[in-house]
């Protein structure tokens, strides 16, 4: 589609006192990198897109698959059908959503080596990940660069929503000092999730987006949002106290950006001659293996002793063996792929 006048499209948000011409323009110049394309990241990206953002970067190391579709909108049974990467057809769907924009699709496993690249340029980062070592990888960079970013996350019914800027709120490590250690926290897999849910929180970073793109910093919210949508719930907690915890912050006030450099997150090694891959955490936990079992029944075959944690499931029609032992450390059988193991540890053991 070819508009004799580009701005058209944007007219009713052009309306918008907040907004305006001037604040349109700034959106139509700014760029924008999306870690992760599933549910809060399609929301993000066709709203952003819709919105007029200038440049999209779109990154995802994943396929779409029939349970996507349920809350996953740029999706749908032709993607599955045609085995396409979540970046790629997020891409596809977007150019014809807003042709007038740039959309950069990238099929890559986000992680400590290559994510500064992935944000150079960027005016903003947003959060559409599914696992908290993305999102301390996020703050890292966004701390280390000054850049503003958007964290938000959302399992079962509920959801939470936090805008970080570098120097003027607190940072993820200041209000989460440290990730859940592995099997604490549900995810989609083990405990669902309500689109609803979803939609909502994605909406809130979404929005929050559109003010700091359209230099509307003052109206950016400060607090820390947490809804539940089936328990008709809506908080605000005010975390500015927490700025720096002192000068304690490991992230924003003594600048010690761990998890870029390696000292927190998981680590893969193949396992040679064996079709199996290790993960391990380098911050070590001990799992609950009673409750561990008691979530993953419903995706597989479990079974357990004092030691150790055997779970099989069968993925699109492949099947996958893991062996989990107390300290979070996992033997995952029927891939090669670090990165496919990963991605099966984010999805059933946990971040």
């Amino acid at each position: 589609m070819t508009d004799t006048n580009p701005l058209e499209r944007y007219s009713r948000q052009m309306r918008f006192p907040g907004l305006g011409k001037a604040g349109q323009e700034k959106l139509l110049a700014s760029r924008v990198t999306l870690c992760g394309c599933g549910a809060l990241g399609t929301v993000l990206a066709n709203v952003l897109a819709r919105a007029g953002v200038g440049f999209l970067r779109v990154i995802d190391r994943d396929f779409v698959e029939p349970s996507n579709l349920q809350r996953q909108v740029l999706f749908d049974e032709s993607d599955v059908a045609n085995n396409l990467p979540k970046a790629e057809a997020a891409a596809v769907k977007l150019r014809q959503i807003n042709s007038g924009i740039t959309i950069e699709p990238i099929v890559a496993d986000i992680n400590r080596t290559n994510i500064e690249s992935f944000c150079d340029g960027a005016d903003l980062v947003l959060d559409g990940s599914d696992n908290f070592e993305i999102r301390y990888l996020i703050n890292d960079v966004a701390i280390k660069h000054n850049k503003p970013w958007v964290y938000g996350g959302a399992v079962g019914s509920q959801g939470m929503c936090m805008t970080i800027i570098p120097g003027e709120t607190p940072c993820l490590r200041c209000v989460f000092e440290a990730a859940p250690a592995p099997g604490e926290t549900g995810t989609c897999e083990t405990a669902g999730v309500l689109a609803p849910a979803v939609n909502i929180v994605a909406s809130y970073q979404a929005t929050e987006a559109i003010k700091l793109l359209s230099g509307n910093r003052a109206a950016v919210n400060r607090e820390l949002i947490s809804i539940d949508v089936w328990e008709n719930t809506n908080k605000r907690m005010k975390v500015a106290p927490l700025a720096g915890r002192k000068g304690q912050c490991p992230c924003c006030a003594k600048r010690n950006f761990e998890w870029l450099d390696g000292a927190h997150g998981t680590q893969t090694t193949a396992l040679c001659g064996r079709n199996a891959v290790q993960v391990s955490h380098r911050v070590k936990g001990k799992l609950d293996f009673a409750y561990l079992a008691g979530v993953l029944k419903q995706s597989g075959a479990v079974s357990y002793n004092k030691f150790l944690l055997k779970f099989q499931l069968t993925e699109n029609g492949d099947p996958y063996e893991f062996t989990v032992f107390e300290d979070g450390r996992a033997i995952i059988k029927g891939t090669s792929e670090p990165d496919k193991a990963r991605t099966l540890y984010a999805k059933y053991v946990g971040h």
